[in-house]
């Protein structure tokens, strides 16, 4: 989790995300956001994240997007 908050951070550092529970609803998270969120994600965690993933409910908060990911490692 450390990881991702990093990137997040990083990514968008006027973002509180752990307490915003609606990044893509809120327009926190834009298209170009989780494009770049999905490399980084890809990159760190060694994860491959298809285009059937990229939805607005796998990246709506933070454990959400930390779910997807687990999810993926699992795979």
């Amino acid at each position: 989790m450390e990881t991702l908050l990093k990137i997040l951070a990083e990514l968008r550092p006027d973002v509180d995300f752990e307490e915003n529970k609606e990044l893509v609803d809120s327009g926190e998270l834009d298209s170009f956001d989780i494009v770049s969120l999905v490399g980084e994600l890809c990159e760190a965690y060694e994860i491959q994240i298809g285009a059937e993933d990229i939805i607005p409910e796998n990246f709506n908060s933070v454990e959400a997007i930390m779910a997807l990911v687990k999810r993926l490692q699992e795979d």
